[in-house]
């Protein structure tokens, strides 16, 4: 019989100690609030707050009936010594990525300007800013200023962001090859260098080494081993990914001074006390130590690695519990991938058990409809999701690490289920952090409450130099990296490919001497048909050519369907498999061959993961991959009287986007200014401020102009060109409710919901401008003729109705709007979602900026209720 391994003896031990009965969790101090990123800033630099009250956020530590010592842990471990060997890490994994080197996004698309506005940001920083608190503590002379926010010079957290930096500037560089960043992210390694070089210990931290007497002592203080694994994780990325073997002797330094504080923590307590120090957040020391294993065989580098574990937390998994509940989640999430880690170097199965129950246990009942996870940075009782959604939802660090999480699983297994995990969090928890193409505006959060926004959090957007938040780390790298999971090759099959992710780039696969290059034709909502080409290229090779017999796998997803799916390979049409699979092809490809693939994408709502009945009718809605948000200042309410998705959740016409107009107006005391617009709230029209693009303020001066008596072509062919024609005024935010006036007075203008444009006093005819200019327009209601929308001031903003002569100039001016194109404007992905009370516009979170949205509705059908009364 084996002999049970250290890992498998600590597990074990280790749930035998949490099921003793205790009033909270010793494994974590994430009962209480101060794990939490947010307040433990908060917290740290208010000036209400003092030291006493800071301490007392954290637990009182019992210490249990049961001790672990030292000796136990270098007998178990000497069982595990072996020395690496790369050839027995490959044998768990079933595929292999490229270099980015080897992938080139395509620049227009949506993940290619992505990347140039991360470049944009890295390209932006300052180095001497960014090594300023490690200058300062080794006692070398600091040029300039610090940054500020977690980067100032009084955060416990700083350097974290700078190890970041490292590793995102790595990604790119191995992405871009661009030569500013290249310099840059060299100057930044010499810098540290010469802080290390000056300590002469191998510390290396933008803050002093008491943190570390405090943390191993069990007293407050803010993550010092986070920041640790930020900084050697970004310098073994510019070892791997940029050659720099400077950094490599810098990491490997650490590591030795690490080992060695960890040891004399053993020696002095024991190795319980080590663990209960790792209380405390540790980021993922244990990936980046089993990383750096398996580049030096240094069996001290296993060793410190298994000693953050975490075994606590991993046995709970082991033993497939899900206690996740009240977990600060991205303390956590980088242990599993430690362990993953783990599994490829010792080949444990244990440990990839953990890793697939783990993945299951998010996904089943922790997840939200986008893939992320946590509320607040934390876990809730698993499948309660219905109370926690509001806006610190999704924190934007927990996505980029558990992408990591499904990208390991894909690699052992081969598995669509992964990979369209990977492809649902990449773009609605990755590509939805940016606002748009300005660089370093990232968030922290994605709020998933009802009428939330982006900007309106406890963090809002961020600043490109004040900000710095952990989720600024992640997403520096998250941007840097977007083309690491689109290729992979059958790890000892080098001539077999496979595509997981549809992304338009190009990938030079050197063995089959090919180079791919993958053209994804942009979606849209009316035409629901993802149109996928794999070009093929003869890579020349010294000026020869060879065509080899290669493999090429494409992935099936699990959003699409069967029927109506198409596939041809030049001109042959080819059979596709089922949904979840992938196609299969070998031959010798030759240049110029082409494979094509049309994919219906499908519609659906998905439930959120909550089983309590009164969440039942609570689900969000996808086009494919892509998670759609209403906008909605807090409505939720969908009452549809059929179950058929189709019959309530319409594309939006690819027309429809000629058809919105903002109208600007032209002010009495001053004729050339259109600073102020014609907006709605709801239930009023009134004249607003000339709104920001991306703001609520836009929508809301945003309208649809809907042609009276059009025929579909007329309707198609809509040019702007309105004088003469009867309209109404459609709410871009809210379809279907029309500016109005009322019959009685004639002169209030408010908001009607109306599926029927043709109510009298929701139809205006156009008219060339009252005020004689030849670029304004008038609107005169068909119900109450000769009188006009009417804006006389800006000190009374109020839109009325205003009766006169439609020939004269008097007060022309305060009837007269230019129209312009919509401030807003629809996505290619927008649908309206038809309900009983009102509607709504529906469009991919990725691409909100500052607008109101509610992701998930209260859906109920009516139609059922009056089956039942039957």
């Amino acid at each position: 019989m084996a002999t049970p391994n250290l890992f498998l003896s600590v597990l074990m031990l280790s749930v035998i100690l949490l099921v003793i009965p205790t009033s909270c969790k010793k494994c974590t101090n994430s009962q209480t609030e101060l794990s939490s990123h947010t307040l433990r800033y908060h917290l740290l630099y208010s000036s209400t707050i003092n030291e006493s009250s800071y301490s007392s956020y954290f637990p009182l530590i019992k210490k249990p009936s049961v001790r672990v010592g030292f000796s136990l842990y270098r007998r178990s471990s000497s069982r595990r010594r072996a020395l690496y060997q790369k050839d027995k890490e490959e044998k768990v994994l079933e595929l292999k990525p490229f270099s980015l080197h080897k992938v080139r996004l395509d620049e227009d698309s949506d993940y290619g300007r992505a990347q140039k506005t991360n470049l944009e940001y890295l390209l932006s920083l300052d180095v001497d800013r960014l090594g300023w608190s490690f200058r300062k503590t080794a006692g070398v002379y600091a040029y300039g200023e610090p940054y500020g926010g977690w980067e100032s010079k009084d955060c416990e957290l700083r350097g974290h962001f700078v190890g970041h930096y490292l590793s995102a500037t790595a990604l790119m560089w191995a992405s871009t090859h661009d030569e500013s960043l290249w310099n840059k992210m060299n100057s930044v390694i010499d810098a540290l260098y010469e802080c290390q070089q000056k300590l002469d210990s191998g510390y290396l931290s933008a803050f002093p080494s008491e943190l570390f007497d405090r943390f191993e002592a069990v007293k407050p203080v803010w993550a010092p081993y986070y920041t640790i694994h930020k900084i050697m994780a970004g310098l073994l990325d510019q070892y791997t990914l940029a050659g720099n073997k400077k950094a490599l002797e810098m990491v490997k330094w650490m590591a030795t001074y690490f080992y060695n504080r960890v040891q004399n923590v053993i020696r002095k307590y024991t190795i319980e006390r080590h663990w209960t120090s790792l209380n405390e957040e540790t980021g993922g020391m244990n990936d980046i130590l089993y990383s750096l294993y398996t580049l030096t065989g240094d069996q001290r580098h296993l060793e410190l690695a298994q000693l953050f574990d975490k075994p606590c937390f991993l046995g709970l998994l082991a033993m497939k519990a899900d206690s996740l509940s009240n977990f600060h989640a991205n303390t956590h999430i980088p242990i599993v991938i430690g362990s993953e880690k783990g599994y490829e170097v010792t080949q444990d199965s244990l440990l990839k058990e953990i890793s697939v129950f783990f993945m299951e246990t998010i996904n089943s009942s922790h997840a939200y409809i986008t893939g992320g996870t946590s509320a607040g940075e934390f876990w809730t009782d698993p499948k309660r999701l219905g109370s926690t959604l509001g806006t610190e939802n999704q924190e934007s660090c927990t996505s980029y690490n558990m992408l990591k999480v499904a990208r390991n699983l894909f690699l052992w297994t081969k598995s669509e289920v992964y990979a369209g995990y990977f492809e649902r969090s990449l773009i609605n928890g990755v590509l939805s952090i940016q606002r748009g193409t300005e660089p370093g505006v990232m968030i922290y959060m994605l709020p998933l409450g009802r009428g939330k926004s982006k900007s309106r959090s406890y963090h809002g957007w961020g600043t490109p130099e004040k900000s710095f938040w952990c989720c600024y780390g992640t997403g520096i790298e998250s941007f840097s990296k977007l083309g690491e999971s689109i290729y992979f090759q059958v790890n000892g099959a080098s001539r077999s490919l496979y595509v997981t992710q549809f992304i338009p780039s190009t990938l030079t696969w050197d063995a089959a001497k090919l180079i791919v290059k993958l053209k994804v034709l942009p979606l849209h909502s009316w035409d629901p048909y993802l149109q996928i080409t794999l070009e093929f290229f003869s890579l020349e090779v010294d000026g020869a050519r060879s065509l080899l017999q290669s493999t090429v796998n494409i992935r099936m997803p699990s959003w699409t369907s069967a029927s109506n799916s198409r596939g041809m390979l030049n001109d042959e049409n080819i059979f596709l498999p089922e949904p979840g699979n992938f196609l299969r092809i070998t031959r010798t490809w030759e240049p110029g061959d082409k494979l094509n693939m049309v994919l219906p994408v499908r519609l659906q709502t998905e439930p959120i993961k909550d089983d309590r009945p009164e969440y039942a009718s609570v689900m969000g809605i996808l086009f494919g991959p892509y998670v759609l948000a209403g906008m909605s200042t807090g409505d939720w309410d969908l009452s549809v009287d059929n179950l058929e998705l189709s019959n309530w959740i319409t594309p939006v016409p690819e027309y429809f986007s000629s058809q919105l107009i903002t109208l600007y107006h032209m002010r009495e005391d001053n004729p050339m200014s259109e600073d102020w617009v014609l907006v709605h709230d709801g239930n009023m029209v009134y004249l607003g401020p000339g709104p920001k693009e991306g703001t609520d303020e836009a929508a809301r001066a945003t309208f649809r102009v809907r042609v009276i008596n059009q025929t579909s072509e007329e309707e198609k062919r809509h040019d702007m060109d309105l004088v003469g024609r009867l309209v109404s005024l459609e709410a871009f935010d809210q379809p279907d409710l029309l500016v109005a006036h009322t019959d009685e007075d004639k002169k209030t203008v408010f908001m009607k919901g109306s599926s029927s444009p043709n109510e009298l006093n929701t139809v205006f005819l156009v008219h060339q401008g009252l005020d004689g200019r030849n670029d304004t327009i008038s609107f005169e209601s068909l119900s109450a003729r000769g009188c006009f929308l009417w804006a006389p001031r800006i000190e009374d903003p109020e839109v009325k109705m205003h009766c006169h002569n439609a020939t004269a100039l008097v007060d022309g001016a305060s009837s007269s709007f230019v129209a312009r194109k919509g401030v807003s404007q629809y996505d290619a992905l927008s649908f309206i979602a038809k309900g009983a009370e009102r509607s709504y516009l529906l469009s991919p979170i990725m691409g909100y900026k500052d607008e109101s949205y509610t992701v998930f509705f209260n859906v109920t059908y009516s139609g059922l209720d009056q089956v039942a009364n039957a």
